[in-house]
């Protein structure tokens, strides 16, 4: 099974950027590459979403929430995952996961993202 590691997340008042990175360990390049990854949130009280996701070949969809705020990156050589958020806002607290977008694997121990003014 895949090891996921985010990191990046923090507290920004509304309007700031956040960048967060996935690590995904415990799998080949091989394994990883022809995969769609994807990056969900998960807030109080709330079921996880899937907000952005990007296929082998780099593209790339977003939840209608997030759309033209976030974007999803990767960088196969490292087996990585990026999420650019611009324009935070309140609504997108929640701890952030990054996992295969199909069949996801084991869940990392995510990252905390709060936007609060």
């Amino acid at each position: 099974q895949a090891q996921l590691v985010e990191s990046g997340g923090g507290s920004v008042q509304p309007g700031g950027s956040l960048r967060l990175s996935c690590a995904v360990r415990r799998v080949i390049s091989s394994v990883f590459n022809p995969r769609a990854m994807g990056w969900y949130r998960q807030a109080p009280g709330k079921q996880r979403e899937l907000v952005a996701t990007i296929t082998s070949s780099r593209g790339t969809d977003y939840a209608d929430s997030v759309r033209g705020r976030f974007t999803i990156s990767r960088d196969n050589a490292n087996k990585k995952v990026y999420l650019q958020m611009n324009s935070l806002k309140p609504e997108d607290t929640a701890v952030y996961y990054c996992n295969f977008a199909t069949n996801p694997s084991n869940w990392g121990q995510g990252t905390q993202v709060t936007v609060s003014s």
